[in-house]
């Protein structure tokens, strides 16, 4: 990835504001958006992060992920990390890739799917840009419509085009 990450902040922001969508969800998952009435898909919360090292496995193994994505074919390990602040994709200087997932009670946050899904994004984002730039914003948004359907690509993209993140031409 190359040039400034100027959107993080924003980009993350707008993800807050998804998150709460779906956490504010009611038992029918009915919500509304933009004039439209959807229904969300169930969100995995996993119970571990070697649940969430499965989890990826398989979303890299889905026909669909593999088909669009390139990058999919390439591994990713998923490891503990210490702290509860921050989840977080990384290319290793050795070579390979890890997603690593804070372990600790107060990190539960990140054991949720679209966290994952973000930094899978990362991992699947061949654009060459900016960590959260646009070529990310597009992979995350293309990822979360095949993995979880297109209720959910529409809710990020309703909420990141109403944030500024993505643009209003696309």
């Amino acid at each position: 990835m190359s040039g400034r990450d100027s959107r993080r902040a924003q980009v993350y922001e707008a993800e807050r504001l998804v998150h709460g969508i779906f956490d504010r969800a009611s038992s029918s998952r009915l919500v509304q958006l933009a004039g439209t009435t959807i229904t969300l898909p169930p969100e995995v919360r996993f119970a571990s992060v070697d649940s969430v090292r499965d989890h990826v496995g398989r979303v890299l193994g889905m026909d669909s992920v593999a088909e669009y994505f390139g990058g999919a074919g390439v591994p990713v390990d998923v490891v503990a990390r210490g702290g509860h602040r921050s989840a977080e994709y990384r290319r290793r200087s050795g070579g390979g890739h890890e997603i690593a997932i804070p372990d600790s009670r107060e990190g539960r946050w990140a054991l949720r799917e679209l966290v994952v899904l973000h930094e899978l994004a990362h991992h699947l984002d061949d654009s060459g840009g900016p960590a959260h730039g646009p070529g990310f914003v597009h992979t995350l948004i293309t990822l979360v419509g095949l993995v979880l359907g297109p209720e959910a690509e529409f809710v990020y993209r309703v909420v990141f085009t109403d944030s500024g993140v993505l643009s209003r031409q696309r």
